[in-house]
């Protein structure tokens, strides 16, 4: 079998028409997966276990007694937990941690007879915007291995954009889902707040974090959404709404979108991706859609906002990792202090060590009101003068990144500049609203995929799937 799909519905109709069995699509992306090993995006692959639930699958499929999801081959990344597995966020400090438990997205897609493939690769606790601070080194873009597929994410995307599964889950902090998305070609889906469990999701920032979906077709985005997004009893942050219905509604009605003149207008936006979201503005007003440029005067204030609320967080989340109950021990500890000392030095790497001390400092009795007080208000400033465009916009279009995917250590040495990687994506983790990137064509000057983002209020993720698929 030398074929690539795009969607489940191609799987299950081949399947259905005895061209293709899951023992056979399972073993596909196994060899997919093999010959492109040196993309670094599975830290660990499930072979047998995905063999030996494929041919159970089969037999379901054959008894026509099987779930949604028969059929989609899927990877879930290295924060997700699953049962009985590693799970280790790309990090040294959970050397050896096997889950007790498994995520309720976990749970929710074995029980609709999804295959889990394996666990992919990221940033170190999800800390990162390009995959290169992983404890199990950077991962590759496809498109080009000298360039970086994004992070954090990125070991998901590329599991995709390789044709190594059919879709994937990542989590998405700051742009973590759509930034790799963009850099890889992908549909890539930051939720709603509170819309997915995070229910075994490793913490990074739990007022950010929100598991989300990477596929090449908006058909499959909207059916794992069915079947992961609801209400969870072990997730107090989750919103008591049912999941969406998994069909994308053909969008009729004109819709007003409004986009961002600072972003359009940044002195950072690479000149091709301007043109590119330039052509889908004028796309959007010839499908009937009313379109105007709107001015946000809060740009500059959202990354810094969000570094100073997420490292703060983080300092608190990851304060658990102490050497003493499981995961990675210092050999070099000889008493208490020293094992906290030294089991977190040796463990945490620099990228995770920073972000730890920054939100310790904002977090200190000296310094809490000048930073994270002013933060908060700050997010609560910019939810609010978002939710107020939404007043008289359907939609809000952005590019989601301000250049294509960069060289390999082009930017690791400049935090700052790594920072603002995530400038037109904070906005919707800082919202709480739902943003989708959509693929948007090649940057011909480097060859690599750049990507546009949609944002709609809170809910209104089946209108992000209406409009992507209209713009495909």
């Amino acid at each position: 079998m030398k074929k690539r799909f795009s969607s489940l519905a191609d799987i299950q109709s081949e399947i259905s028409a005895g061209q293709l069995t899951l023992p056979a699509l399972v073993d596909y992306y196994l060899e997919q997966i093999n010959q492109h090993a040196g993309l670094n995006a599975f830290l660990e692959v499930f072979s047998e276990e995905a063999k030996t639930n494929a041919l159970s699958i089969q037999q379901k499929i054959e008894n026509k007694t099987a779930g949604k999801l028969a059929g989609m081959v899927i990877a879930i990344k290295d924060n997700i937990v699953y049962k009985g597995h590693h799970s280790s966020a790309s990090s040294k400090i959970l050397g050896g941690f096997t889950s007790l438990f498994s995520a309720t997205v976990v749970e929710r897609l074995l029980a609709e007879d999804a295959i889990i493939i394996g666990r992919t690769n990221c940033d170190e606790f999800a800390m990162g915007a390009s995959n290169e601070n992983s404890a199990f080194g950077p991962v590759l873009n496809a498109v080009d291995t000298s360039r970086v597929p994004g992070g954090s994410s990125g070991g998901s995307a590329v599991a995709v954009q390789a044709d190594m599964c059919l879709a994937s889950l990542g989590s998405d902090t700051g742009g973590s889902i759509r930034q790799p998305a963009a850099f890889t070609g992908l549909y890539g889906l930051y939720p709603t707040y509170g819309r997915i469990s995070r229910w075994g999701l490793i913490a990074f920032a739990s007022s950010f974090d929100q598991i989300g979906p990477f596929t090449a077709s908006i058909s499959d985005m909207a059916l794992l959404m069915s079947i992961i997004a609801g209400e969870d009893e072990n997730d107090a942050t989750m919103a008591k709404r049912k999941a969406d219905s998994s069909e994308v509604v053909a969008q009729s009605k004109p819709l007003k979108i409004a986009y961002i003149n600072d972003c359009l207008n940044n002195k950072g936006l690479d000149p091709q991706i301007k043109a590119s979201t330039e052509s889908y503005i004028q796309l959007l007003k010839d499908k009937g859609h009313e379109v105007h440029g709107i001015d946000f005067p809060y740009l500059d204030a959202m990354v810094p906002c969000y570094q100073v609320l997420t490292t703060a967080e983080a300092s608190s989340n990851l304060s658990r990792f102490s050497g003493l109950m499981y995961g990675y021990r210092s050999a070099n500890a000889t008493d208490l202090e020293s094992t906290f000392k030294k089991s977190r030095t040796e463990g945490f790497g620099p990228e995770v060590q920073r972000r730890i001390m920054l939100g310790t400092f904002v977090l200190s009795s000296d310094y809490y009101d000048a930073y994270y007080t002013k933060a908060q208000k700050v997010r609560q400033l910019i939810r609010q003068k978002t939710l107020e465009i939404f007043e008289t916009y359907d939609l809000i279009l952005t590019p989601t990144t301000s250049t294509p995917a960069f060289k390999i250590g082009e930017k690791s040495s400049d935090p700052v500049a790594m920072y603002l990687a995530d400038l037109f994506t904070v906005q919707s983790n800082l919202a709480g609203i739902p943003a989708i990137s959509i693929p948007a064509g090649i940057d011909s000057v480097t060859n690599m995929p750049i990507g546009l983002q949609l944002m709609a209020k809170p809910f209104e993720e089946a209108l992000l799937y209406s409009v992507a698929e209209q713009l495909k």
